[in-house]
């Protein structure tokens, strides 16, 4: 490893929400880490649960841990309110100099730059989509750290301009966009023996990658599928994530389908079996209603898989022309675009497809880790200005 810069940044970056298979937010901060980690101009940190060490020290073997958060969720959010920042207080200036919460909280009295991650808004602008408690603690947090944090950073453009729309932001904004593991996703051949057990070794299909919940688009899409089945006797639907919120109208919906015996569900798969199942879609189908950022949608256009997914979303955003885009909440048009799609000719989807791995192809983790570090940058003059250093 080269000598690092005389400028090294001190950074603590907060891992302790990231789930043992990560997912959505968690693959972001994990994946921002390993970046991270890889970066000579960053003296990094992590702060994670007591139980949780083993994979975080894989990333480098001298990286710094602070181990001192509980394992379980409620202990966790009341230990960063409460103590995590006279914790942290205890630390030397030259290791804190920036901190950054990236799951939209904030721990009290930080004498650092502080920066924040905003994923999206929908505990304030559509809190009927989340249980009620989460909805109260987030919205207090997001607005919170809204008013403290000296950067927030959005995980996309959409995120960007609802967060200005409906907070009063003391701060910079900052737009780090999600990156693909390009080694992982990317086109290739389908290794049939990472798909799960039961799939028809022929047929078309449709595979939706994500939480099984309403907001997602499930509903939707099951009732979608239901109608293109009818008249194509080879399509079959594949579900592969875990319930979330009210994953019961979710389950309703896949019970009642007349086409239920053609909808696999898989439950959370591996990235491996993600990749497999994508390389033998035939589409795949995300038609979330809104999203912060939308990463099985980037990873499906990585892999070289047909998308059709949600206008005026941020997977529209990074997608354009490479996809073909719905309504949300539109069961019909979603149905017309399924029909679309697996009866488009050969060369059509090849250039919706070369589109897509071209656009996805701009999209790395190196890539966000050097925006962050922008932000970093912010965080730390607006806290040596704070200091009159």
């Amino acid at each position: 490893m080269s000598r690092p810069p005389a400028s090294r940044l001190g950074l603590v970056l907060d891992v302790s929400a990231v789930p043992p298979s990560p997912a959505g937010a968690g693959r972001y901060i994990a994946e921002l880490a390993g970046a991270l980690s890889r970066r000579d101009e960053v003296g990094l940190t992590l702060v994670t649960r007591w139980d949780d060490t083993e994979r975080w020290q894989s990333l480098r073997p001298d990286l710094r841990l602070i181990a001192t958060v509980p394992a379980s969720r409620p202990a966790r959010l009341a230990y960063e309110r409460v103590w995590l920042g006279r914790r942290l207080r205890r630390e030397p200036p030259e290791t804190l100099e920036v901190y950054h919460g990236p799951h939209y909280t904030l721990p009290a009295g930080l004498p650092s730059g502080r920066v924040v991650t905003v994923h999206d808004l929908t505990f304030l602008d559509h809190p009927e989509w989340h249980e009620t408690a989460k909805v109260r603690f987030f919205q207090s947090a997001i607005r919170r750290s809204a008013r403290e944090a000296d950067v927030m950073v959005c995980v996309s453009g959409t995120t960007a301009a609802r967060l200005a729309d409906l907070v009063e932001v003391a701060g910079d904004i900052v737009v780090a966009e999600h990156g693909v593991d390009h080694e992982r996703f990317r086109p290739g051949p389908v290794d049939r023996a990472l798909l799960p057990e039961g799939l028809p070794a022929e047929g078309e299909l449709v595979v939706h990658i994500g939480t099984l919940e309403p907001r997602k688009g499930v509903v939707d899409l099951v009732r979608a599928f239901e109608t293109v089945a009818a008249r194509r006797p080879l399509a079959r639907l594949v579900l592969a994530g875990l319930p979330g919120w009210a994953a019961d109208e979710v389950e309703a919906a896949v019970a009642t389908s007349q086409a239920a015996g053609r909808i696999h569900r898989l439950g959370w798969v591996p990235d491996e079996t993600v990749v497999a199942l994508m390389r033998a879609a035939r589409v795949v189908a995300y038609p979330s209603y809104e999203e912060g950022f939308g990463l099985p949608a980037l990873e499906a256009m990585a892999v070289g898989a047909p998308l059709i997914t949600t206008e005026g979303t941020a997977m529209a955003e990074f997608a354009g022309e490479a996809a073909w885009l719905v309504p949300p909440g539109d069961p019909g048009s979603l149905a017309r675009a399924l029909d679309t799609v697996l009866e488009a000719p050969a060369e059509q989807l090849a250039r919706r497809v070369e589109e897509g791995t071209g656009r996805a192809a701009r999209f790395t983790w190196e890539r966000t880790a050097a925006v962050h570090l922008e932000a970093y940058e912010l965080a730390r003059t607006r806290a040596r200005r704070r200091s009159g250093t």
